[in-house]
């Protein structure tokens, strides 16, 4: 893989120095904003990457095959729909894209161009998260699953004090559910699918949600999807069932360690030892699936991402909160 990465905010900085190390792996570029522009060429030269740009079609005049869209959630539509048409393929930040709509115009370029398309969620990619799967007939027929992911964050303290940050923008398609909320949303629909109803229940302050509940109603079960960016809590992730129940030690993007305690006292645990590196999973079944031109592994993780970005849309649009991007909705 050919990589240019397109941003450099905090998750490029903090993720660099281990995509550079990936077998498969070769970093040429990074492009961002002209304002950007000094911290970009300090990046590049701390990692040994090539190319500072501020220019899109500069940096698709490379010898890249894949761009690694990390930039602010409202932009991710048009970055990944130049990219695509252009025959590039494209890994983008979660959200994919602003609402359901975007996703599935996204989709039909990446099929009619036979480029790979994935939205980079590190919950997916996890042994743990298959350990999971696999535990799961042990606990008998579930009954609830609870996820609590709360994070208070800096940027509130501007919000409250009135500079809106992109993550409290809703004109930049910010807000809880769109960040900490999709990772819950994808481990319960990884497990579980497309639930019957959802209904989110969200605090909203200026058009956005700070903090929210996603009721997910499952035939014979209900899974309840917490998130905020306005208070904190002890990160919780449990899936109960008639005859146990299955937990993780740390939030959805980082799992950590699994526990399943039988009802007769009995336990397992494993721990993959992921939670400091949570993007190589993800990279690295990227980077394969490339090597191997599997497009129908691509395809079958785009349509449950495209699954779940209809569920968030459906709940973001009934609690009414709206971005630019759902003109083309209504």
């Amino acid at each position: 893989m050919k990589l240019g990465i397109i941003g450099s905010g905090l998750i490029v900085q903090e993720f660099l120095p281990r995509l550079i190390g990936l077998d498969g792996m070769e970093v040429l570029a990074i492009q961002g904003a002209p304002g950007s522009k000094q911290q970009i060429e300090k990046l590049c030269e701390e990692n040994n990457i090539p190319h500072a740009l501020i220019d899109f079609e500069e940096l698709c005049q490379l010898e890249i095959d894949t761009v690694y869209v990390a930039v602010p959630n409202f932009l991710h539509f048009d970055y990944c729909k130049k990219a695509l048409e252009k025959g590039l393929n494209v890994i983008v930040e979660k959200p994919m894209t602003s609402n359901a709509t975007e996703a599935k115009i996204l989709k039909q370029i990446a099929m009619e161009k036979e480029c790979f398309l994935f939205e980079a969620v590190t919950t997916l990619y996890f042994a743990g998260y298959q350990k999971i799967k696999e535990w799961l007939p042990e606990i008998g027929t579930v009954k609830l699953v609870k996820c609590n992911y709360s994070q208070y964050s800096r940027r509130y303290d501007a919000f409250r004090n009135g500079e809106v940050l992109p993550a409290f923008d809703p004109n930049k398609s910010g807000g809880a559910l769109m960040d900490l909320n999709l990772y819950n949303l994808h481990f319960v629909m990884g497990l579980f699918g497309k639930p019957e109803e959802v209904k989110y229940y969200a605090n909203i302050e200026r058009g956005i949600d700070t903090s929210g509940t996603l009721i997910l109603n499952y035939e014979g079960f209900i899974a309840e999807c917490t998130a905020a960016k306005d208070c904190s809590a002890p990160y919780s992730f449990v899936i109960q069932g008639t005859n146990g129940y299955i937990k993780t030690a740390f939030p959805p993007n980082l799992i950590g360690k699994i526990t399943l305690h039988k009802n007769d006292g009995s336990e397992k645990e494993y721990d993959d030892g992921m939670f400091m590196n949570r993007l190589i999973p993800e990279f690295n079944y990227f980077i394969s699936c490339i090597e191997r031109n599997d497009l129908e592994a691509c395809l079958k993780k785009l349509d449950e991402s495209i699954t779940v970005s209809e569920i968030q849309t459906e709940a973001r649009l009934n609690a009414g909160i709206i971005f630019p991007a759902d003109q083309q909705i209504f």
